[in-house]
C-alpha cells in the first residue's frame, strides 16, 4: 500500500475526479436524450393515433356517400328508360293523330268519330306530356344531387390525401428521430466502455498486475484460491489485505459520485462443476457456497466503510463457467470471484 500511495504520488496529477466528471455527465446526457424521446415519440403516437381516427371516420363516409350516387345512378337510369318509353308514346300518338286526321279529312262519314278519337289522343298526348315533364324535373334533381355527392367525394378524398400526407410526415420524424437517437446511444456506449476501461485499469493499479487477477467484458475477475481455502466461505488474511484496497477505492469512489446517480458493485461468486465433498454438511451444493463466498467478500467491505446501498451479493454456482473443459486449469478458471461496476 506504501508503494501503491508513491506511485500515486510521483504521478503529480489525479486523473480520478475528471473521471467521475466525465462519467456523471455522460449518464445525464443519456437520461436527457432519452427523456426528449419519449416526451416526442408519446406527442408523436398520439398525433398519428388521431390522424388513424379520422381517416377511418373519413373512409366510412366515402363508403356511403358511393353507395348513394350508385343509388342515385341507378335512380337516373331507371327515369331515363321511362323517359324514352314515354317519349316513344309520345311519338306513336303523334303518329296516331296524324293518321286519324288523314283518315277524317278522306272519310267524311267517320269524321267525328275521328275527331272524338283525336281528342282522346291529344288529351293522352298532354298527359304524356305532363309525365315527360315530370321526369326531366326529376332527372334534373337527380343530376344536381349527383353534382353534390361528387363534390362531397372530391372534399373527402382532399382530405384524406392530407391526413395520409401528414401521416407519412409524422411516421418519418418518429424514424428520423429514432436513428438520430441510435447513433447518439451508439456514440454514448463507445464512451462509456472507454471509460469502464479506465477504471478496471485503476483497480489493476490498485490490486497489483498479477496474472490471477483478470478484466473479462464488464467484470474485474479475481480467483477463488486468492479470497478462500477449498470448500470455505472463510475469508483468508491474504484476501483482507487485498479487498482493504478495494474498500478504500470504493469509499473514495463514493464521495465523489452524486448522490443520485445510483450504482452499484456486484460481487458475483463462482464454483467449479465438481460436487462440494469434505465439509461436513456446511453447504448443501455449489451455488449454496458461490453465495456464501459472496456475501462473505459484501460483508467485509461494509466493516470497511463501504455503504450496503452500493453493494449487491450474488451466488451463480458452476451454472456460469467461463471455460467449459473437463480440466484442471478449467475448474480453476471457473473457480472465481468477480466485481462488476453497474447501475442499480
Amino acid at each position: 500500500m506504501a508503494l501503491a500511495r508513491s506511485r500515486r504520488g510521483d504521478s503529480g496529477m489525479n486523473y480520478w475526479p475528471g473521471f467521475v466528471d466525465a462519467l456523471s455527465t455522460l449518464i445525464l446526457s443519456i437520461i436527457f436524450i432519452l427523456t426528449v424521446f419519449v416526451v416526442v415519440q408519446f406527442y408523436l403516437q398520439q398525433e398519428v393515433a388521431g390522424k388513424d381516427t379520422a381517416l377511418n371516420r373519413l373512409n366510412a363516409q366515402i363508403a356511403q356517400l358511393t353507395e348513394l350516387l350508385s343509388l342515385e345512378k341507378s335512380g337516373k337510369t331507371d327515369t331515363e328508360n321511362q323517359l324514352a318509353q314515354l317519349r316513344a308514346s309520345l311519338a306513336g300518338a303523334e303518329a296516331e293523330r296524324d293518321r286519324l286526321k288523314s283518315a277524317a279529312e278522306s272519310a267524311g262519314a267517320a269524321g267525328t268519330a275521328a275527331e272524338g278519337r283525336i281528342a282522346g289522343l291529344n288529351a293522352e298526348l298532354d298527359n304524356q306530356k305532363n309525365l315527360t315533364t315530370r321526369a326531366l324535373a326529376q332527372v334534373e334533381i337527380l343530376n344536381q344531387q349527383i353534382a353534390a355527392l361528387r363534390r362531397q367525394l372530391a372534399a373527402l378524398e382532399q382530405a384524406l390525401d392530407l391526413s395520409e400526407k401528414k401521416d407519412k410526415e409524422a411516421q418519418s420524424k418518429i424514424n428520423e428521430l429514432g436513428q438520430r437517437l441510435n447513433l447518439a446511444l451508439a456514440e454514448r456506449v463507445k464512451e462509456l466502455s472507454r471509460y469502464r476501461s479506465d477504471f478496471f485499469g485503476k483497480l489493476r493499479e490498485i490490486l497489483g498486475n498479477r496474472p490471477d487477477v483478470r478484466i473479462v467484458g464488464d467484470r474485474f475477475v479475481l480467483q477463488s484460491e486468492l479470497f478462500f481455502d477449498t470448500g470455505k466461505a472463510d475469508l483468508l488474511p491474504a484476501a483482507q489485505a487485498e479487498l482493504d484496497k478495494v474498500a478504500g477505492a470504493l469509499v473514495e469512489l463514493d464521495k465523489q459520485i452524486p448522490s443520485d446517480i445510483a450504482w452499484v458493485l456486484r460481487v458475483d461468486g463462482h464454483t467449479d462443476v465438481r460436487p462440494i465433498s469434505g465439509t461436513a454438511g456446511q453447504f448443501k451444493s455449489n451455488w449454496d457456497l458461490s453465495a456464501a463466498r459472496a456475501i462473505a467478500v459484501v460483508q467485509y467491505l461494509i466493516a470497511k466503510g463501504v455503504s450496503p446501498q452500493r453493494l449487491v451479493a450474488a451466488g451463480f454456482g458452476e451454472f456460469q463457467p467461463i471455460d467449459t473443459a473437463k480440466t484442471d486449469d478449467a475448474y480453476r478458471r471457473n473457480r472465481r470471484i468477480e466485481f462488476k461496476l453497474t447501475e442499480r
